[in-house]
């Protein structure tokens, strides 16, 4: 289940903008947890304050790097502002070593958060028609 945040200016609503009334649980007792709060709720986090672990410009290939390193380590990053997590590296990684590299280097044109959720969308489409 999804934990929300209260917001601090309105105690009706969560952070990620859910009225009080559709929360069935508040995270209020301890700091945001990535693996319980909501996406919106990441803001929050301690590890959103820091500095980021590695900055990528579009079009840099050491990118795929940084993301074997996270899941080598098995720890979130921060990476060009964006927190990715461990099952993000993974999955962009496992989709990454699949494709062609005519499709890496189209890839490899967008911004680092743009690339990891176009790698999570393929994903997704692959494994709902192995579902079905």
């Amino acid at each position: 289940m999804i934990r929300h945040i209260r917001h601090p200016g309105d105690l009706r609503q969560s952070v990620c903008g859910l009225p009080a009334a559709d929360v069935q649980r508040w995270e209020t007792d301890d700091l945001p947890r990535v693996e319980s709060t909501c996406e919106d709720c990441y803001t929050l986090l301690p590890e959103a304050q820091r500095p980021d672990d590695a900055n990528h410009p579009p079009g840099d290939p050491t990118l795929i790097d940084t993301l074997r390193r996270i899941i080598a380590n098995r720890q979130h990053a921060k990476i060009d502002g964006v927190l990715v997590d461990l099952w993000s590296a993974s999955v962009t990684v496992l989709i990454w070593d699949q494709l062609r590299d005519d499709k890496r280097q189209r890839l490899l044109t967008l911004p680092s958060h743009e690339l990891i959720l176009r790698c999570i969308a393929i994903y997704t489409r692959v494994t709902a028609k192995k579902d079905q």
